[in-house]
């Protein structure tokens, strides 16, 4: 009796399988395979970080498409050696090869996506900490030697090749949270580490206006990262994200 009702059993479920079958488009019914290239080695990835990279939902997880390969591949390492410290990063990287990283930095970088239209900023915020904002990215502070974002990142604030990133783009939380990284040594790069020197000269609230302004700011069509600064910088550091930078003497 049990084995004749155990076969009852199984040619039921072969009845509800085929009737489910039928309900499902031939697209849908046919078994999925899985194509081995970045785009699939990379889901961990864009899990967080938004379909190809494109930015996260939640204003936290940046944009990976189209930022510099080295950038990329700096950053990555960053996580794996401990300069920056975010558990599910590290440990997403940790087991994988330098060249690894290299080839999924290049897979990100070669993605030409569009933009989004920037943010509004918020209600509360006043056009005077707009305006210091703006004037801090683009001009700089001569009386505390803080030089213009666009100096570092590019006139456009694309970004320079190959390891200086674009600065619009991103959301005010993630521009707000790396910018306190940096000032409390939450985040580090490879030495000479010229962010950390920079964002000492600043003030919590002048971090904020810059965070403000640039992520209220389109970026330009077609925008890309320049192929090299477009003077040498004149400052008492040097910075290791650049090789024209680095050579800037004192």
């Amino acid at each position: 009796m049990k084995l004749k009702l155990s076969a009852m059993f199984v040619k039921t479920l072969k009845v509800l399988s085929l009737w489910a079958m039928c309900q499902l488009s031939p697209l849908q019914a046919q078994v999925q395979v899985f194509k081995d290239d970045m785009a699939e080695r990379t889901r961990a990835c864009t899990a967080c970080h938004g379909e190809q990279g494109k930015a996260g939902p939640d204003g936290y997880y940046p944009r990976l498409a189209g930022k510099p390969a080295g950038y990329l591949y700096n950053q990555l390492k960053n996580f794996q050696e401990g300069r920056r410290h975010y558990n599910l990063m590290t440990r997403l990287v940790d087991p994988l090869s330098d060249a690894y990283l290299q080839e999924m930095a290049n897979y990100f970088a070669n993605l030409k996506l569009p933009y989004p239209p920037a943010a509004r900023p918020p209600e509360r915020v006043s056009n005077r900490l707009l305006l210091e904002g703006k004037k801090l990215a683009l001009e700089g502070d001569s009386t505390r030697n803080v030089p213009a974002c666009s100096t570092c990142h590019g006139a456009q604030l694309t970004g320079i090749q190959p390891n200086v990133p674009g600065l619009l783009g991103l959301p005010l939380d993630y521009l707000n949270a790396q910018l306190g990284a940096w000032q409390t040594h939450q985040r580090k790069a490879a030495a000479p580490d010229c962010m950390s020197d920079i964002v000492q000269r600043l003030s919590s609230e002048d971090l904020v206006a810059v965070a403000t302004w640039l992520s209220t700011q389109n970026v330009p069509l077609a925008a890309l990262p320049a192929k090299q600064i477009a003077e040498p910088l004149k400052a008492p550091w040097r910075c290791g994200s650049a090789p024209e930078l680095s050579k800037a003497q004192p």
